[in-house]
């Protein structure tokens, strides 16, 4: 079983909480010999302790452009750093505001407009005392993924045909948009790990909350979305209670993983 992480295994929130009913889930589908993976957008720099000791067989990041299992990186792919940097010099021109992502940091710019969404990020990563000072103008700026906020100020259909070749655009609603490396998703990070396995789609179960989670259905024999997946449940197989009412035990029960 695949999971996202924000909204499906814990609030979207600086709380990051967790359901009990999610630990015991996890625990007891471990115990009964199911392989667990997260399935996230997050790079691995920003998947905490809080997620990892929930215990795991293993971690596909960045939107599949990490890959580890047991312990041990598998698979990782960055961008160049030269085409890195024009796309920085695009979304600056789009006047939209980004956060860079890379495995081992995150890159702001000082240069472009400090819309709330990515503000709300940046005062996150403050609090959990994350290195929030890295920015384009660093000498190894480059990244794996990268999200931005956009408003009507944006030029966003001149940023949308520049990435194009590059990036596929991920609406994430309320002016957040995530871009994740061409052919590269949570999908490709899914059929890494199956073929790692020697498992096929049909036993392949995945869970999550927003549309960046369509390319994990996609790869699953059994798309399971979160209550609180406004946007994500026309596309699923089977909707379960939201987050807070016991989402993921209810339908981790009610597939017989445990």
């Amino acid at each position: 079983m695949f999971f996202d992480i924000d909204g499906t295994l814990m609030e979207d929130s600086s709380s990051h909480f967790v359901p009990e009913s999610t630990v015991t889930a996890l625990h007891k589908a471990r115990q009964a010999g199911n392989l667990l993976f997260v399935n996230t957008g997050r790079p691995l720099i920003n998947v905490d302790a809080d997620v990892r000791k929930l215990g795991f067989d293993g971690y596909i990041c960045g939107c599949g452009t990490y890959i580890e299992i047991g312990g041990r990186e598998v698979f990782y792919r960055t961008n160049d750093p030269a085409r890195c940097r024009e796309i920085a010099a695009l979304v600056r021109a789009c006047d939209c505001a980004p956060l860079y992502e890379r495995r081992d940091a995150f890159f702001f710019d000082p240069l472009t407009r400090d819309l709330p969404f990515i503000r709300m990020i940046r005062d996150t990563f403050r609090m959990q005392e994350k290195d929030i000072w890295r920015s384009v103008s660093d000498k190894d700026f480059s990244f794996d993924k990268f999200v931005i906020a956009y408003d009507g100020q944006s030029d966003l259909a001149r940023f949308k045909e520049g990435i194009a070749p590059y990036f596929a655009f991920i609406d994430r609603g309320q002016g957040f948009a995530e871009m994740t490396p061409l052919p590269y998703s949570k999908q490709t990070g899914m059929e890494y790990v199956l073929y790692y396995y020697g498992m096929d789609q049909s036993q392949a179960y995945a869970i999550g909350d927003s549309l960046n989670d369509l390319p994990m259905f996609a790869g699953a024999g059994t798309s399971i979305a979160m209550g609180n997946g406004e946007m994500l449940i026309p596309y699923a197989d089977y909707v379960t209670d939201d987050l807070w009412h016991d989402g993921i035990y209810n339908a981790m029960a009610h597939f017989g993983f445990f």
